[in-house]
């Protein structure tokens, strides 16, 4: 396989097992992706309950994936009054934690 080039930077936040999982995904769907989902120059938002292959290593308990035309826009979403609306939004319902990693994502075939 070859690497064939750069398409997005992406976001990929991984939530910790919450305290209450019904309350959390209330909230997720009702608050908080709607505030993500109006950070300027997002390209793309998914997200999912994850489960692991490896019952030895637990999975997080949600992923979500934010992808943007480049880390600037990145950076320049998460400066924007919706971008900070967001991530302070995460302390009100991620009790399990969250940690966020960035990369350019880049296709192989």
């Amino acid at each position: 396989m070859r690497e064939v080039g750069q398409m997005v930077h992406r976001l990929v936040v991984s939530y910790g097992q919450p305290e209450d999982p019904a309350a959390f995904d209330a909230h997720y769907r009702d608050t908080h992706a709607a505030l993500a989902r109006q950070m300027p120059g997002l390209v793309r938002y998914t997200y999912g309950h994850a489960r692991s292959t490896d019952p030895a290593q637990p999975a997080p308990y949600l992923v979500a994936e934010l992808d943007f035309d480049s880390e600037q826009a990145m950076t320049e979403a998460f400066g924007s009054a919706q971008g900070q609306a967001a991530a302070a939004d995460v302390a009100t319902f991620a009790s399990g934690g969250a940690t966020m990693a960035h990369f350019d994502v880049r296709t192989v075939s």
